[in-house]
């Protein structure tokens, strides 16, 4: 099950839209731009960053510090963090 459930996780990723992107940012009182967001879906699309894997969350993180700022990349791996711990899902990250 956790193989089917990080494929999924891995697909919307690698699938997710400009608009999709903002959408989220807005629910979530992230501040971006398009402009922005273009990037990160680029970044996302021609890196493939595994989320399971520590390391490769780092370099999303700090990517998205570039492209960003700070407070927005440590805004986003909080947000991370509370959603595997809400769905207990803690075990499938390393």
């Amino acid at each position: 099950m956790s193989f089917f459930i990080k494929e999924m996780v891995k697909s919307k990723v690698r699938n997710l839209t400009v608009g999709e992107l903002l959408h989220y940012s807005k629910q979530y009182n992230f501040h971006i731009t398009e402009h922005q967001a273009r990037q990160i879906i680029n970044y996302l699309r021609t890196n493939s960053p595994d989320p399971f894997k520590a390391s490769d969350r780092d370099r999303m993180f700090h990517e998205l510090s570039t492209i960003t700022d700070q407070q927005t990349a440590q805004q986003a791996q909080a947000l991370m963090d509370e959603v595997i711990q809400s769905y207990g899902l803690g075990h499938l990250f390393n």
